[in-house]
């Protein structure tokens, strides 16, 4: 039998500790486990400011795609892959590629409307040269398919992962708070800081742990934001973790929050709840699928509207102020984390799509 092996195209920070993300994790893990699943990965790091990097970047792209055999099975980094189709699409007539999606370019907060709709347009190129479009969530598959028109059958669905992880021990049971993302406007810190502010009389710390390098202005304007609210000494921005460091962040948190104005899945939720420590996490996006439902139908944390303060805060002063409550919700917390699938799956449904696409390739030839 031919050996099976998947070029896997990733952007070049994606093991710079400054710079951790969802997306950064999910291709270090696959790459990790697809070699259990049968394939073995070549990991090409390209650099370059994806999804729009300057010619020379986009010349090296375009460069190694070109000196891969024809009909090579070719994995895609959404961030890499759906800003330059100019390279993509011409590569894909040879290739046997798919693009793995982790937020639609157009999502990213921010944007200016013209710019959004540039990068939405290039998307829609480059997806629809692809062989497949992996999502990392079933909410991310319907709204790639309902908003590029993408037939159904080409867009699959690998949901990431989450590790085993002991039980966090929490702190008083209620005011240690944590929140888990890079700090830009799209993770919606600031409207965290609102909220605080709004439950400033009740006991509680929150320590924010994530990226502080990739939206400089924000993250000035947030460390303002929170010396004008009074709240220097109860949020401290912690700069990005990883190992030890944030386990040991993690064990001591009793809430987990998550302020995204939009999110494909929401994997620090999962990370919360394989910990049995409750979330309280905007309802956008894939982030209700990632926090789902224990075995009796409760809801293992508390969900709100997206860019509304005034929601958060009601919700922090709920758990902040009610003991039943929190009891609840750390029940729920506990039922889920057993039902939660690890990397080896992730693994496994993208190894599928691969599959897919070289037994497609063989039947052509």
């Amino acid at each position: 039998m031919a050996e099976r092996v998947v070029h896997f195209f990733l952007p070049g920070d994606v093991d710079d500790p400054a710079a951790p993300s969802g997306g950064n994790v999910y291709d270090r893990r696959v790459c990790r486990g697809l070699p259990a699943a049968g394939w073995r990965v070549h990991r090409h790091a390209v650099s370059g400011s994806w999804p729009l990097p300057d010619a020379t970047d986009r010349e090296e792209l375009a460069r190694r795609l070109a000196a891969l055999p024809e009909g090579a099975v070719v994995l895609l980094d959404g961030l890499v892959a759906c800003g330059v189709p100019e390279v993509v699409v011409p590569a894909a007539a040879r290739l046997r590629t798919a693009v793995l999606l982790h937020l639609p370019l157009g999502d990213e907060t921010g944007l200016a409307a013209d710019r959004a709709a540039e990068l939405d347009a290039k998307e829609r190129r480059t997806l629809r040269s692809a062989k497949a479009v992996v999502a990392t969530s079933e909410w991310a598959a319907r709204r790639i398919i309902g908003h590029h028109g993408l037939p159904a059958a080409r867009v699959r669905v690998a949901r990431p992962g989450v590790d085993p992880a002991p039980r966090a021990s929490g702190t008083d049971g209620a005011g240690r708070l944590l929140c888990v993302a890079a700090v830009t406007p799209r993770k919606g810190q600031h409207n965290l800081v609102r909220a605080l502010a709004a439950v400033a009389d009740l006991p509680w710390s929150c320590v924010c742990v994530g990226g502080l390098r990739r939206e400089k202005e924000y993250v000035d304007q947030l460390r303002r934001d929170i010396v004008d609210f009074g709240l220097g000494g109860r949020v401290h921005l912690a700069g990005p973790q990883a190992g030890a460091e944030l386990e040991a962040s993690r064990a001591t948190a009793d809430l987990e929050v998550l302020t995204s104005s939009a999110e494909t899945y929401g994997m620090v939720v999962t990370e919360a709840l394989a910990r049995a420590t409750p979330v309280l996490a905007t309802a956008v996006g894939g982030i209700p699928e990632a926090m789902g439902r224990a075995p009796d139908g409760s809801l293992p944390g508390l969900l709100v509207a997206p860019d509304t303060p005034e929601d958060l805060a009601s919700a922090l002063r709920s758990w902040l102020g009610d003991r039943e409550l929190r009891g609840r919700l750390k029940e729920s917390a506990q039922q889920r984390r057993a039902m939660l699938e690890g990397w080896e799956m992730t693994s496994h449904d993208l190894a599928e799509v691969l599959e897919g696409l070289r037994l497609a390739h063989r039947s052509a030839g």
